[in-house]
């Protein structure tokens, strides 16, 4: 097919479909588990979702790879895509980091007038969370590595660095588990339970993401569809997994430490 531009038109695709009948599955699910303690629309939906996602990955990486879809200016087009979406997930957080200071830094009388509130005896910020600190950004130095070593075309270094990433993540999703299991106190427990376990429940939530990324750039790689100079699929997990890096920072720095 001879084209006068350098974009990529995609071809007629089933995915945004069964996306989207996935995603009203998964959420109408969550909702019948929710009132009825029935999850089978629950499963329903993330086997939909799963299917999709393996399906439509699969696509653009036939596009990107075999195909030559990805010309510079497509690749340049994703890069923004991925910049923006970054974008929008650091205002995702904001949220959280905003509920979180507007109740810490003036408690109303309902919490005891102090910050945890009356009866919460919050973790200490000195062991598993500085542990989960030591992990993620060991794991942002070898992801780093992992960058340099596919830009120097050292392929057995790049395997080597996003296998060790990868534990890494894993390590961090099982500590917090674990740090959930022994929590003394719940999402039930007043505005610190709520705010909490939302903003780090949802940062493991990107974490198990990330390392999703991650796990199908490694077999991406093995599979030899990453050069020296096109890889953009391992460069966007490696934002991706910087940003957040950077927002455990925080969380760390204001939740674990500053809020204890």
């Amino acid at each position: 097919m001879h084209t006068n531009h350098p974009f990529h038109l995609v071809t007629l695709s089933p995915w945004p479909l069964t996306g989207a009948i996935g995603a009203f599955s998964l959420t109408s699910g969550l909702v019948k588990w929710f009132h009825q303690l029935n999850y089978s629309l629950l499963v329903l939906g993330i086997v939909i979702i799963m299917f999709t996602m393996i399906q439509w990955w699969r696509d653009i990486t036939r596009e990107g790879t075999f195909q030559g879809m990805h010309t510079f200016k497509v690749n340049h087009g994703l890069r923004w895509g991925m910049i923006l979406f970054i974008i929008s997930e650091i205002f995702f957080f904001i949220s959280f980091f905003w509920a979180f200071f507007h109740s810490s830094l003036s408690p109303s009388i309902e919490i005891g007038n102090q910050w945890p509130p009356l009866g919460i005896k919050s973790f200490n910020p000195l062991q598993v969370p500085l542990l989960n600190t030591a992990i993620l950004l060991a794991s942002g130095v070898t992801v780093t590595w992992a960058h340099h070593s596919f830009m120097e075309s050292n392929y057995s270094q790049t395997t080597e660095s996003l296998l060790i990433t990868i534990i890494l993540g894993l390590y961090f999703t099982m500590l917090q588990a674990y740090e959930y299991i022994e929590a003394p106190f719940t999402i039930a427990d007043s505005i610190y339970g709520s705010t909490f376990f939302m903003a780090t429940g949802f940062h493991g939530l990107h974490v198990i993401i990330g390392t999703t990324f991650l796990m199908i750039c490694l077999i991406r790689h093995t599979n030899f569809h990453f050069s020296s100079n096109h890889h953009f699929g391992f460069e966007a997990a490696a934002w991706y997994w910087h940003f957040v890096d950077v927002v455990w920072l925080f969380l760390y720095i204001s939740i674990y430490w500053w809020g204890e």
